[in-house]
């Protein structure tokens, strides 16, 4: 079993930015001692539960802290940036850590109207994010008019992350793809990806990975609380306005025995749900029959527990499953 680590750089309520920051560099390093495939992190714009915006540089700091894990994106907005520029950049990390650059891409705006006017886009017309993608191949495979600095042996893989058209868009454009939420429902979606895909000497068959909560602790009561804090965080952004810092499972658990809306409570009902929990065996089945029944061929993993030590423990147990 192939398991992967995303990481969003979830803040803390009580903390600054940067711990989380520190943290995420912590556990990528911890991440390759256990022999995780990959360390993705994510873009996220003006939000206060979530430190790194930038998951390019972001992976700079990765790459000089650690040695042989995959570091990638999950994933490069890419209809915030110009293609060149993301080109640019990838080739500069790949020239400093060849061979261990993954770059994720997503098509999705900033989260609020604010946040999408600061960045300038607040809508994509029919077609623009496809040939988004394709100006950026164009650019790591040299291609383009302008030719994109560094050169490097071998350009960095792409994954599409699979929210909205993105499983059709892989398909076409002949990406892996990495699919989670309600997508792992629907065979038909991913059997259409399958039939949809078309080779390029890259990637001369379609791929999937799957993108998962997962929380592995000593039993499945307490794996389920572990969630708590990012399922209430969920819950509450449509209420308060904003995806908050993760509180304290302690606190959370006390706001929760005071009473809240039916709307968060079946918010936080879904997102466990939804997850995968357990101990290690009980995990560990889980994934290999969401493996079987896709067809997928590896998990990327995003866990985001409160306490460090708790998270750090859950990642052990998970990485007890990598059986290559």
């Amino acid at each position: 079993m192939r398991i992967s680590l995303l990481d969003r750089a979830r803040t803390r309520a009580g903390e600054p930015d940067a711990a989380a920051l520190t943290g995420l560099i912590d556990r990528a390093r911890r991440a390759e001692a256990l022999g995780f495939q990959r360390f993705w992190v994510a873009e996220h714009h003006g939000v206060p539960g979530v430190a790194g915006g930038s998951p390019l540089m972001l992976l700079a700091a990765l790459g000089a802290r650690t040695e042989r894990i995959r570091l990638g994106t999950g994933g490069v907005m890419l209809p915030n940036h110009r293609p060149l520029i993301v080109a640019e950049q990838a080739r500069l990390l790949e020239a400093l850590h060849p061979g261990r650059l993954d770059l994720g891409l997503g098509a999705s705006l900033g989260y609020t109207a604010g946040v999408r006017r600061a960045l300038g886009r607040s809508r994509l017309d029919d077609g623009e994010y496809p040939a988004l993608v394709r100006e950026l191949i164009d650019h790591l495979h040299d291609d383009a008019t302008i030719t994109a600095r560094p050169q490097v042996a071998e350009p960095p893989p792409l994954f599409q992350l699979a929210m909205g058209d993105g499983l059709a868009v892989a398909a076409e454009l002949g990406l892996p793809a990495v699919v989670g939420g309600g997508l792992l429902r629907r065979p038909d979606r991913l059997e259409a990806y399958r039939r949809g895909f078309r080779p390029t000497s890259a990637e001369p068959q379609p791929r999937l990975i799957l993108s998962l909560d997962v929380a592995v602790a000593d039993s499945t009561a307490q794996a389920r609380r572990l969630l708590l804090p990012e399922a209430w965080a969920l819950a509450r952004t449509r209420e308060v306005g904003e995806f908050r810092p993760l509180e304290p499972l302690e606190t959370v658990e006390e706001q929760l025995s005071a009473g809240v809306s039916d709307a968060v409570d079946e918010a936080i009902r879904r997102h466990r749900d939804a997850a995968v929990v357990g101990t290690a065996a009980e995990v560990g089945e889980q994934l290999t029959d969401l493996l079987e029944a896709s067809g997928a061929e590896e998990v990327m993993a995003w866990t985001s527990i409160h306490d460090r030590e708790q998270l750090a423990a859950s990642d052990e147990a998970l990485a007890s499953l990598i059986t290559g």
